[in-house]
């Protein structure tokens, strides 16, 4: 959890020199200094420490994270002496976050940017990173690759939703493409000379969803400046929310308004301000099940739920599998300067009989994971990762047997048996079958002739 939350803080920011984590008793808990050649500090001098004890000349009053996590309020570009225990002083310009479980702050979080005097850098601000507003190139329909008749139906479906403003809402597990749908369909409406404008709501710590999606007005809270919100970035085209059934329940009704009305509000003015947006919406578990479970506002469901589609996983469209490795290897065969001319039959067994969890992507990822393997012109076994051969990915028949009269010798035998007979079913070779089971080749000859099953 600690780390996710990091690597949302970094994921933000485009410039970051520190980073300092407290818990709910000021002691630091994760600590990482990008400069350690202007401020000689390193983590392992001080997690597990108190925090003025690093910092000897901090207290509650003037210490901006010991204030953060006494009040729960964010403090924005605030410029900091700190001397440290070693005596070494740094000047930084420091953004400080509460960390929040429900309504209960559970420590804070720093971010830094050094002012270095060698190179003068008096004028540095912490930035959010700029949303691209205009990409030049989108996904389009060509884009989804496919001769699946789900598929195809729903290529078809993004054609025809593409001409109307109606709210749509997305459905599929990760790695399904759910944001080439999105792209697409802005791709081909009326707004596609408009910005197309995509944030993953799991992606945003809580206390940040707002401001970046309405903004924020000059003096609001320390460091606020007059800046435009996604909402207004999208303003004439497209706003996409991946995984908006990850967003808080009170920040849902405050989208359901902003979309009802369209109209926003930046964080700490009272003027409204009118905005003409698409909203396109993904989620990655059931729409329903989400509601349930309170994840997902009804009524915003509803709203933003006009048109769905639902995406298939990939071991739903099996036939896809063998053309998507082929569209992935012309794409890895341009970037790599390489000439790879498809995957065996080996692999190809071992991909429709493997269910992919991580759909599309995952599938992609293994492609270019075997780029950086192989030294052949084709993709074979031992090419691909260890966790594709998993007992877990590959045999789940083995793992539902039931108990009988046999004992357990017997029944461990038969289970043996049936793994290698599986094994040898997806691959060409008694080589690529020991590399699928992990064993040596002898290993194998030995159990074969011992099961007595045929090469």
């Amino acid at each position: 959890m600690l780390q996710n939350y990091i690597k949302q803080i970094l994921s933000l920011y485009n410039y970051i020199d520190a980073i300092v984590l407290i818990d709910n008793n000021g002691i630091i808990k994760y600590s990482d200094n990008f400069r350690t050649d202007i401020y000689n500090l390193y983590a392992e001098e001080v997690i597990g420490k108190y925090l003025c004890d690093i910092y000897p000349d901090l207290n509650k009053d003037n210490s901006s994270l010991l204030k953060v996590l006494r009040t729960g309020k964010a403090i924005l570009n605030k410029t900091q002496h700190l001397v440290n225990y070693k005596g070494i002083e740094i000047n930084a310009v420091n953004s400080t976050f509460p960390i929040r479980s429900k309504s209960e702050t559970i420590g804070a979080v720093e971010i830094s940017a050094y002012i270095d005097p060698k190179n003068q850098r008096k004028d540095i601000t912490l930035q959010l990173k700029e949303r691209d507003k205009n990409r030049s190139k989108y996904y389009n329909i060509d884009d989804i690759i496919t001769c699946d008749d789900t598929m195809l139906n729903i290529k078809e479906k993004v054609l025809k939703v593409s001409r109307s403003d109606s709210s749509v809402l997305i459905y599929g597990h990760t790695g399904t493409g759910k944001e080439i749908i999105a792209q697409s369909i802005h791709r081909n409406s009326t707004r596609s000379s408009n910005p197309f404008i995509s944030q993953n709501c799991a992606a945003i710590p809580e206390t940040l969803l707002e401001s970046i999606l309405f903004g924020t007005l000059k003096g609001t809270y320390t460091g606020a400046e007059n800046r435009k919100g996604l909402f207004e970035a999208a303003d004439g085209g497209t706003l996409f929310l991946d995984e908006i059934n990850s967003m808080e329940i009170s920040m849902q009704a405050k989208l359901l308004k902003a979309i009802e009305n369209q109209k926003i509000r930046r964080v700490g003015s009272a003027e409204s301000i009118k905005i003409n947006v698409r909203i396109i919406s993904a989620v990655n578990e059931p729409p329903l099940e989400s509601i349930v479970e309170n994840k997902l506002r009804e009524d915003l469901f509803y709203r933003i739920g006009v048109i769905q589609i639902n995406l298939p996983d990939l071991k739903d469209r099996k036939n896809d599998i063998e053309l998507l490795c082929d569209h992935f290897i012309k794409e890895y065969n341009n970037k790599m300067g390489k000439s790879i001319k498809g995957i065996d039959s080996s692999v190809k067994n071992i991909f429709k009989n493997y269910k992919w969890p991580g759909n599309v992507r995952e599938l992609k990822n293994v492609i270019e994971s075997a780029f950086n393997l192989t030294y052949k012109d084709i993709i074979t076994v031992e090419d691909l990762p260890d966790y594709i051969f998993s007992i877990k990915n590959n045999h789940p028949e083995i793992t539902n047997l039931t108990m009988s009269e046999k004992s357990l010798t017997e029944l461990v035998q038969d289970y043996e048996k049936s793994i290698i007979q599986n094994a040898i079913k997806n691959t060409t070779s008694t080589t690529a079958a020991a590399k699928m089971l992990k064993i040596s080749r002898q290993a194998l000859n030995y159990k074969l002739s011992k099961y007595n099953i045929d090469k």
